[in-house]
């Protein structure tokens, strides 16, 4: 994959790259980013030379029929893994044993702190759980990565992407060896997560929201309900009115014929 899919977006779309000697040539780091697209998961690993393994929902492994198997496969050849998110807690437990699992491999775990993707392109609320525990139950090095301009080459939505150069900075590694042990600790979960997305939003130069991407894509879809049944609204009056016209001038003229 890395020949292929690797070589041609680097090819096609030459991302430039900072601080690519921050990622160690060998043993187990985390790299927490930024989530501006779907491709982030390909231009990170395409501009390393070690495998990233990151974690996705099942349902790209689980699909039926041929374009099921060949998304599988796809999903299994960039080095994803699948994570069954049908119960939220049951959804992080699963994430952070997986995380754990490829550390203890002595490998590079990719994570996205803010859970989703950015609906706007700013900087959202790191979620304190994977990443965290991951990095207390392992006391793996963290290395804040700012993916910059993805979502302007594939916005959600759009098929056939931009030809533009992305851009991908990582920062130094982040040591949290100090909290060991204390990965049940929600306070601690909290402030090894708030760390982490300040150095992200120091590297992306991204707005910082203080709230979850999941709230905000909430609050943008009912706003867009709210906007649609507006506007359906107002051109039902419309239409009311324009009838209510039409029948005022037709009495008008059958008062007038009599």
């Amino acid at each position: 994959m890395k020949v292929t899919v690797g070589g041609s977006l680097k090819l096609v779309f030459r991302p430039w790259v900072e601080g690519l000697e921050n990622v160690p040539a060998e043993g187990p780091a985390i790299l927490a980013s930024n989530h501006l697209s779907f491709s982030d998961s390909f231009f990170l690993p395409a501009v390393l030379d070690r495998k990233v393994t990151f974690i996705a929902k099942a349902e790209y492994f689980t699909t039926p029929g041929v374009k099921g198997r060949l998304t599988a496969a796809f999903f299994k050849g960039v080095g994803q893994l699948p994570v069954d998110r049908s119960g939220a807690r049951g959804a992080g437990e699963a994430a952070v044993k997986s995380g754990i699992e490829v550390i203890e491999r002595g490998e590079l775990f990719g994570i996205y702190p803010e859970g989703t993707r950015s609906p706007d392109g700013r900087l959202y609320r790191g979620k304190p759980g994977g990443l965290a525990r991951v990095a207390l139950a392992t006391g793996a090095p963290v290395i804040p990565v700012a993916m910059i301009d993805t979502e302007k080459i594939q916005p959600p939505g759009k098929v056939v992407p931009k030809v533009m150069r992305p851009g991908i900075r990582i920062g130094k590694p982040l040591d949290f060896s100090r909290y060991q042990g204390m990965e049940h600790d929600r306070f601690v979960l909290r402030a090894v997560t708030d760390e982490v997305m300040y150095e992200i939003m120091k590297l992306s130069g991204q707005e910082y929201v203080d709230m979850y991407a999941t709230a905000a894509k909430r609050q943008i879809a009912e706003a867009a309900k709210a906007e649609k049944e507006a506007a359906k609204a107002a051109r039902a009056a419309l239409a009311q009115a324009e009838k209510d016209q039409a029948d005022k001038e037709k009495a008008h003229r059958d008062q007038s014929d009599r």
